[in-house]
C-alpha cells in the first residue's frame, strides 16, 4: 500500500510526472536545479523516501533511471486554451479558459496544447461537444488526418483532405458540407494535427 507523501515529496513527484508527460525523465542535477537545492544528496534522500512509499522505482546505474510505478492512475492538470468548432468556426482564446486533468498515460508532447470541442460535426468519428482534443503543432498535416485550422480568424477541427489546388475540411456528419479553401487563400492556417481525444465520463448533477 502506498503511504502518504510530505508536501515537498509531492512537489518532486508532480515534477517527475510533468516531465514524464513530456517524454523525458530528469536527472538528479535537473531536479536539484528546479527546486533550488545546492546539494544533490538532498534530492537523493527525497527520492529514496518517495521510492519507499511505492510511487517510483530507481535504477542508480542510469542517470535518468527513475520509473513511475503508478502513472496510469495519476492525473495532472493541463490548460485548455479555448474552444474549437466541430460545426461552425469559433475563436481560440489567447489565454487558458479552463484546465483538465489528464492521466499520465495520455501523452502530451512538448508544445502541444488542448482545445475543447463544441458542436456535432464530428459525431460519426465519436468526437462530441465537451471532448478535449490534444493538438500537436509540430506535425506535418497529412491528407485524411483530423486537424485544427484557422479560417478567417476562426478555428475549426475537421478532417483534412488535400487536392491539387484546393484544401477541403470535411465533417463526420452528413448534415455539414465540406469547407473548400483555395491554396492561395491568404487567411487560412493549419494550426496542428489532432493526436488524441480525451473525454471525462463525469456528469454534473442538478
Amino acid at each position: 500500500m502506498q503511504k502518504e507523501l510530505t508536501k515537498i515529496q509531492q512537489n518532486i513527484l508532480d515534477y517527475l510526472v510533468e516531465q514524464r508527460s513530456k517524454s523525458r525523465t530528469p536527472t538528479l542535477a535537473e531536479i536539484a536545479k528546479h527546486f533550488g537545492y545546492k546539494n544533490r544528496s538532498t534530492v537523493q534522500q527525497h527520492l529514496q523516501a518517495i521510492e519507499r512509499k511505492g510511487f517510483i522505482k530507481r535504477n542508480p546505474k542510469i542517470s535518468r533511471g527513475i520509473e513511475l510505478t503508478f502513472e496510469n492512475n495519476y492525473f495532472i492538470p493541463h490548460p485548455v486554451l479555448g474552444e474549437v468548432a466541430a460545426g461552425n468556426p469559433l475563436t481560440i482564446y489567447p489565454d487558458s479558459i479552463d484546465t483538465v486533468e489528464l492521466p499520465t498515460i495520455a501523452h502530451v508532447p512538448n508544445d502541444s496544447f488542448l482545445l475543447k470541442v463544441k458542436g456535432d460535426s464530428l459525431k460519426d468519428a465519436y468526437i462530441f461537444t465537451g471532448d478535449i482534443v490534444i493538438v500537436n503543432p509540430n506535425m506535418e498535416a497529412e491528407s485524411g488526418q483530423f486537424v485544427v485550422a484557422v479560417l478567417d480568424n476562426e478555428a475549426v477541427v475537421k478532417r483534412l483532405i488535400k487536392k491539387e489546388n484546393v484544401i477541403e475540411l470535411h465533417s463526420e456528419n452528413p448534415e455539414y458540407e465540406p469547407i473548400k479553401i483555395e491554396k492561395t487563400h491568404s487567411n487560412f492556417q493549419l494550426v496542428g494535427v489532432v493526436i488524441g481525444v480525451y473525454r471525462t465520463m463525469a456528469k454534473k448533477v442538478g
